[in-house]
């Protein structure tokens, strides 16, 4: 394509393939059901020299790349947590790549910055999230979570690592429960803090962080000589949707002294219902908190929301200026650049604007409130059932149960018989589950929340689980 007028003919053609994808999207195995290598033996070792017309690059997509997708925007998915899209996100992102913003600093793209600014106000209005926190939009929670952490590390060490380098002798502590996100563990790697430095805290029977527990950690470091520096508290865990007590995890923070970072990467976007803000009780003792609205609140991924108590902190963490990004609005505007790792920025936030304009807060709620229905119409089902049994709490719309025929007590044999019927389920094409482990049991995961799921998708999901497991029985 050469001319504005060939690309909007090319342009009007993939509106109508976009439209029809989201029309038939369901109708997809939501699984990709290809074999390792099946899609790049497809693809030719060499690019063209020649230019390819789109129409067969179109035919090869529908050929070769299309098999090879696993359909997050299915409402069969139920995988994992949702990467969620919607109409105007996906309209605003077409205008984002075509006006293509590189928004490292104010100056590179002004509404870029002020939109940013102003939509993460809005988002913390809309959640009830403290006054006085300033946010920023990251890619991903765990671009988050390693801001977080580089942070922490600076205020301990009096912001001595970014100028000298790690002293061996810092001895940093990071502490959060056993069930929190892997990407803690990732951050403190990254940070040099090391993983032998994070400290795995005991869970409840609810699969929440006891406290008493982490006092009792955090004191004995104390006296064996290590630096407590951050505590990570959940609201929402990835194996169950668990919610660790922030406001007792707060206060133990206050009174030693310690960052204290509430990772809500999915759930945060429940706390749009007011009716569910009671999970967030003491967040305002938090210095940092994240959560991803490419997660619940249906916009495309990335876009992650990232909030502090003190942004001159994080700034002093990142901040560097060479003579290139000198200009003369710096102490005026919002560089975003000295905010998070990342120079370059994309301009995210204009989705995450189109989004709440178009639902409007009422919408957005509408829509979390149906999910959590769903979720809670199906642990009814599980409840009622004689050989499936809930692992977990539901807080959330996120389901965990395993299936337990009433003859067998074998734990393994459990496990297997699980497996097999999350392979099956999988490979069936109509729904995606994943799984966990939860008191060392093999545990299924369903989560109800994907953008346009209805009641008729998790009702056939049901129907397909219970005819699944009734197969494998008979078949032994």
């Amino acid at each position: 394509m050469k001319t504005p007028a060939e690309f909007r003919a090319e342009a009007h053609k993939m509106a109508d393939r976009i439209a029809d994808y989201f029309e038939q999207v369901e109708l997809y195995p939501v699984k990709s059901l290809v074999k390792p290598g099946e899609i790049a033996s497809q693809l030719p070792d060499f690019p063209p020299d020649r230019p390819v017309q789109m129409d067969d690059i179109m035919e090869d997509f529908e050929k070769i790349i299309l098999p090879g997708i696993t359909h997050w925007q299915s409402p069969n998915f139920f995988a994992f947590f949702p990467a969620n899209s919607s109409y105007p996100s996906v309209l605003a992102e077409m205008l984002t790549a075509t006006l293509g913003q590189q928004g490292m600093i104010w100056e590179t793209s002004p509404a870029a910055a002020e939109l940013e600014q102003r939509v993460m106000e809005w988002l913390k209005n809309m959640c009830g999230l403290p006054a006085e926190w300033s946010g920023v939009i990251q890619d991903t929670a765990s671009a988050s979570t390693l801001a977080a952490l580089l942070t922490a590390r600076e205020k301990a060490t009096g912001f001595k690592v970014n100028a000298e380098g790690f002293d061996r002798d810092w001895k940093l502590r990071i502490y959060c429960s056993s069930e929190t996100h892997s990407s803690i563990e990732k951050a403190a790697r990254i940070a040099g803090i090391g993983r032998k430095n994070l400290v795995k805290i005991a869970v409840d029977h609810n699969f929440a962080m006891k406290p008493a527990a982490l006092r009792d950690a955090v004191e004995q470091d104390l006296r064996d000589g290590y630096k407590p520096t951050c505590v990570v508290a959940t609201i929402g865990t990835t194996s169950s949707t668990a919610v660790d007590p922030i406001d007792e995890i707060g206060k133990i923070c206050r009174e030693y002294n310690i960052w204290f970072h509430v990772d809500a990467a999915f759930a945060g976007s429940a706390l749009v219902l007011p009716e569910k803000r009671h999970f967030a009780e003491g967040l305002d003792q938090a210095d940092s908190f994240v959560f991803n609205p490419h997660k619940w609140m249906f916009t495309n991924f990335d876009c992650s929301a990232y909030f502090v108590n003190d942004p001159d902190m994080l700034i002093r963490t990142f901040e560097i200026l060479p003579e290139y990004l000198k200009t003369r609005t710096r102490g005026q505007v919002n560089d975003y650049r000295d905010w998070g790792v990342a120079l370059g920025r994309r301009f995210r936030a204009l989705k995450l604007w189109f989004v709440i304009r178009n639902f409007g807060v009422d919408g957005i709620r509408e829509k979390i409130r149906k999910h959590l229905d769903l979720a809670q119409w199906l642990a009814g089902e599980i409840n009622q059932s004689q050989e499936f049994e809930l692992l977990a709490p539901v807080p959330f719309s996120l389901v965990c149960f395993r299936f337990c025929p009433r003859h067998i007590h074998d734990e393994s044999m459990l496990d297997n018989i699980n497996e097999k019927l999350l392979l099956q389920l999988n490979a069936s094409g109509q729904i995606y589950i994943t799984h966990t482990r939860l008191n060392g049991k093999y545990t299924l995961r369903m989560v109800t929340a994907q953008t346009n799921v209805e009641h008729r998708h998790i009702e056939k999901a049901w129907r397909l689980i219970n005819e699944t497991a009734a197969e494998l029985m008979k078949s032994g």
